[in-house]
């Protein structure tokens, strides 16, 4: 299986008079996240399935991602993919829905860093990874288990936005 771990794209920001979980993202998230899907898909291809944490900013990157998706699958919520959820809760989340070859999971930091790192390497702080708003982690896993995987690439936002600007190869 290949699992990609999407960071949100760029948010409002955090004020005494808005919750965190209600934050959305902002016209240039919007605009910056819709060029970065499109490298992303031209990197990934079709995916089986996209879960998404509940919160706002991470449903709508994972709305735009799918949009830009082949068969622009349907992004479902996971409660696991919060931003307080442990990567041990979204871990045994990936278990019980493993059913395709390539998924995407949307959600914040440093829940999906912590996440790589606990599958690649048995701990959740035994590689650090800055995942920045926006860009994505690929990693190959043999079984959704701690020490299972390996890391294939990690984009930036700003090189998924030039790969979705380039022009596909003619035939």
């Amino acid at each position: 299986m290949t699992l990609y771990l999407l960071r949100h794209g760029i948010a409002e920001e955090r004020t005494a008079a808005k919750p965190d979980r209600d934050r959305r993202l902002t016209p240039r998230g919007q605009t910056r996240m819709r060029r970065a899907a499109s490298g992303l898909a031209r990197l990934v291809g079709k995916v089986d399935a996209i879960f998404t944490s509940p919160y706002p900013r991470a449903a709508e990157t994972a709305r735009l991602a799918a949009a830009a998706l082949p068969g622009r699958p349907r992004p479902r919520e996971l409660d696991a993919l919060a931003q307080d959820a442990s990567p041990m809760d979204t871990l045994r989340a990936l278990r019980t829905i493993v059913k395709g070859a390539h998924i995407v999971f949307v959600g914040h930091e440093p829940g999906l860093s912590r996440l790589a790192s606990l599958l690649l390497t048995g701990s959740v702080d035994g590689v650090r990874i800055d995942l920045k708003k926006g860009g994505c982690i690929a990693l190959t896993i043999r079984t959704p288990a701690p020490r299972a995987a390996v890391l294939d690439w990690v984009a930036t936002p700003r090189v998924l936005r030039r790969i979705g600007r380039t022009k596909p190869p003619t035939s």
